[in-house]
């Protein structure tokens, strides 16, 4: 035997030996989650409320936050900074050339942003918000996108109030049960007789001129 194979076989003895007194569900191994580390996990948050914590938070606790928080990568006032990601403005350029796709502009529904905000943010620190933290930072967000007024007051209980502007664009995708897509099968070779360029990626500002030195 080779003596590699000798510690991997160990190993899985071990494994056996842990495993097999704990049963969980069928495959006969490991054992079921408790509710402490399922709920560690289940922090999602959705469109209708669900998952939601108690909390609340203002525009003005907001702002002191964000200063602190997300100013350095998202400017003073969410404009963005450099190339992070701008939270506000954008309003009428989503048909545009260079659309600006923010908060205010383009997302579908508040939820996406506190669930977004409390799992990943702030950039190298995430999870360290609390609910509090989350309901006014979002406070703040929705009014430099001019949503609510300066005293408003983000919380479990009036959330699902507040819609963003373009909500009604997002619709369900119905692929691939739709009739005319279940029924079309795709071309995979010879498709087009001619290829036409319909844009470039110069629009979005990530290709070289190449008026010199290019290939």
């Amino acid at each position: 035997m080779l003596k590699f194979l000798k510690p991997a076989l160990i190993a899985l003895g071990l494994f056996a030996v842990i495993a097999t007194p704990v049963v969980a569900g069928k495959l006969g191994i490991g054992r079921e989650a408790t509710p402490a580390e399922i709920k560690g996990w289940d922090i999602d948050v959705r469109p209708d409320g669900q998952g939601l914590p108690e909390g609340k938070g203002t525009v003005e606790t907001g702002e002191e936050l964000f200063q602190e928080k997300c100013a350095a990568c998202h400017g003073e006032f969410a404009e963005g900074v450099d190339r992070w990601p701008v939270l506000a403005g954008g309003q009428d350029t989503l048909d545009s050339d260079r659309p600006v796709k923010t908060v205010g502009s383009y997302w579908p529904y508040l939820s996406t942003a506190y669930d977004y905000i409390f799992r990943a943010m702030p950039f190298g620190d995430a999870q360290s918000l609390s609910p509090d933290e989350v309901y006014a930072l979002l406070a703040y967000i929705l009014n430099m996108n001019d949503l609510v007024d300066d005293d408003f007051e983000l919380s479990k209980s009036n959330f699902l109030t507040v819609r963003l502007p373009n909500e009604k664009n997002f619709i369900d995708d119905p692929r691939p049960d739709t009739p005319i897509l279940a029924q079309k099968k795709p071309c995979m070779e010879n498709c087009k007789t001619t290829v036409e360029i319909t844009g470039r990626a110069r629009i979005v500002d990530v290709t070289p001129d190449g008026e010199k030195g290019s290939n």
